[in-house]
């Protein structure tokens, strides 16, 4: 009798994968690697370990059978002479009203248990994949599991829970199903503790969602933690929105500006995960070791941080000189601003009869269009439309579309548009006045427009209109609302008067 716990790992076959050998009190499994690792599958592996005490199964051997996705996990406890006692063992479970993550059965005599744990486990797999593939849609999307771990109300949570949906839908994530712990304070090491994380493993396998997405900015030591306890992609909301900026990006500035806050959210990221990456890369003639591969990716991207910069610095020069042009012209200038999807874009389209993109996205244009028109008697505006506001918008991003953002400044007069139809219009309203409070833009004498008015109930809209006296309504699709929009405009244009129409009658041009 060794006095150590004795340790097998069990294929599907029957056969022993791994021995392992503990001391008297625990066992510790080795890293499995990738072993038949996808959504909605198990590892095929189960595990069986001896036990000195009489207890059973302990929490963390119910960890481990979660955290490793083992077919399942049972103990056997022997007595003083080493000889076999007493069994007990345990399976994860399928979805189900109760909720409950795993099924333990009782403590048997080790020579009355009758179970097939192969069948067990290709039962359990088969209804994993029936209940995933029926929840399923059509699209061949990953499945994305939302978290979110905050000090915040439940409420809170909730709602931006909901707009991280939207944000992930926009990415080309389906969304599997949200997990909300509300704590006292963040776990800096994992978010959440091991019990929830323990509830998010099974509630992800049981959906069958191969991501998880948390609805906050992670640290990079967060990432890497929840990635390897985890062994799934873990997203950030941070990169969720660069991944859809990436995607709209169209013009040249939009793509630098992109690439500009990847490369400013992936150098704090950059760590050395295996030995490829402590590899000397010194060259012919070196002095020295050299680089590491790790020191030469941070200098690579530095460099290329040094050469956008630059680039987006002309692209600002070349804007600062067509707004100068069009400050000595004393053309008046409106910029159009608001949470982004809220229909500045379809507004735009209305009043100067453009085809600017939209579509109902998150994001849906990132670049700057501005428009002149052209009325009566030659007086002319501008009217600017600039990318779309959002809570919590990550600071990487903020400052890389400082070429865009930079034609607010020059604005006489900021038409915040909302979405009056949204059910977080307070918020959207709030979330933009704090951006452009940061922005330093709060002094520019700004009008409240409700658009999308067509889509409110009147109830709704006599309560809105109590809320926000001085907001106007609109429609930009049925053009609802606009003549009393222009002429408000009108009186609160400086420069010269200005005569403005519903529609233009002489055309609009873009302005280059």
């Amino acid at each position: 009798m060794t006095g150590r716990q004795l340790g097998l790992l069990i294929d599907r076959q029957g056969r022993p994968s791994m021995l392992l050998v503990g001391d008297r009190d625990q066992i510790v499994i080795p890293d499995l690697g990738r072993h038949r690792q996808s959504e909605g599958r198990l590892r095929g592996l189960r595990f069986l370990h001896t036990h000195f005490s009489t207890a059973g199964l302990s929490q963390d051997d119910l960890m481990d059978l979660v955290f490793l996705r083992l077919d399942s996990i049972a103990t056997l406890t022997v007595d003083g002479q080493g000889l076999p006692d007493r069994f007990q063992w345990a399976q994860l479970l399928p979805p189900n009203p109760r909720q409950e993550h795993y099924q333990v059965s009782p403590v048997l005599p080790w020579d009355r248990v009758q179970v097939d744990f192969t069948a067990q486990a290709e039962a359990l797999e088969s209804e994993l994949q029936r209940q995933t593939d029926g929840g399923k849609p059509s699209s061949s999307r990953e499945r994305a599991l939302l978290i979110s771990v905050s000090t915040a109300p439940k409420r809170i949570q909730e709602s931006s829970l909901r707009e991280l949906a939207d944000l992930v839908h926009t990415a080309g994530l389906e969304s599997a199903g949200n997990l909300i712990q509300r704590v006292s304070s963040i776990n800096p090491k994992h978010l959440l503790g091991r019990g929830k994380l323990a509830e998010l493993e099974v509630q992800a396998l049981q959906s069958g969602a191969g991501v998880l997405v948390f609805d906050r900015e992670l640290a990079p030591a967060q990432m890497r933690n929840l990635a390897e306890i985890t062994e799934r992609k873990v997203l950030d909301r941070t990169q969720i929105i660069l991944d859809i900026f990436a995607q709209h990006a169209t013009s040249r500035a939009g793509k630098l500006q992109v690439e500009l806050a990847q490369l400013d959210y992936t150098l704090p990221r950059l760590v050395g995960k295996n030995k490829a990456l402590s590899r000397l890369t010194g060259g012919i003639g070196g002095r020295g070791p050299g680089e590491t591969k790790l020191e030469l990716d941070r200098r690579r991207i530095k460099e290329r941080r040094t050469k956008i910069n630059k680039e987006l610095a002309k692209i600002r020069d070349r804007r600062g000189a067509t707004r100068t042009r069009r400050d000595k012209a004393g053309l008046p200038v409106v910029a159009l601003v608001g949470y982004t999807n809220a229909g500045k874009s379809t507004l735009l389209n209305t009043l100067t009869s453009s085809q600017v993109l939209t579509a109902d996205k998150l994001f849906a244009t990132l670049d700057p269009v501005t428009r002149r028109i052209r009325f009566p008697q030659d007086q002319e505006v501008i009217l600017t439309d600039t990318v779309g506001f959002i809570r919590s918008l990550p600071v990487s991003l903020r400052e890389a579309f400082l070429a865009t953002l930079e034609e607010l400044n020059a604005a006489d007069v900021l038409v915040q548009v909302a979405d009056a139809h949204h059910p977080e219009l307070a918020e959207h309203i709030d979330a933009v006045l704090t951006l452009l409070q940061d922005l330093g833009l709060h002094t520019i004498p700004r009008l409240l427009v409700l658009n999308k008015w067509d889509l409110v109930d009147s109830a709704q809209r006599l309560t809105l209109q109590n809320r926000y006296p001085h907001a106007l309504p609109v429609s930009a699709q049925d053009r609802f609302g606009l003549d009393q929009l222009l002429e408000t405009l009108g009186s609160q244009l400086p420069h010269r008067d200005i005569y403005i129409l519903a529609k233009p009658t002489h055309g609009c041009e873009q302005v280059r």
